[in-house]
């Protein structure tokens, strides 16, 4: 059975979050769901993915949603594709469980 918690790992740089994004989406939404086949967590961004904007704003929204400034946030893979990974700093694994959980599943 998978869970959110796979696509979320503790390291020593911080914790790694695996996101899909959806560039040019009629709205900006993090998350949006959990996708079991990839392991990751779903974002839309309204920004495409050219010129950096859609990383950019990536950044930002998972920045505000976990209450982190933009610089705790970023991006260790993926740059040019989707499937994304990204490095939350100064937040706890447990602490980014609880958030994403209740946002999902209520």
């Amino acid at each position: 059975m998978t869970s959110i918690k796979d696509a979320v790992q503790q390291s020593s740089q911080g914790v790694f979050l695996r996101i899909h994004v959806m560039p040019g989406s009629s709205q900006t939404q993090f998350p949006t769901a959990y996708n079991p086949w990839r392991n990751s967590i779903e974002i839309k961004v309204q920004s495409n993915a050219k010129e950096n904007k859609a990383n950019s704003e990536v950044v930002v929204t998972i920045a505000g949603f976990f209450g982190l400034p933009p610089k705790n946030v970023v991006i260790s893979s993926g740059l040019k594709n989707r499937e994304k990974t990204v490095i939350l700093k100064q937040i706890t694994i447990e602490a980014v469980l609880q958030k994403l959980e209740r946002s999902l599943h209520g």
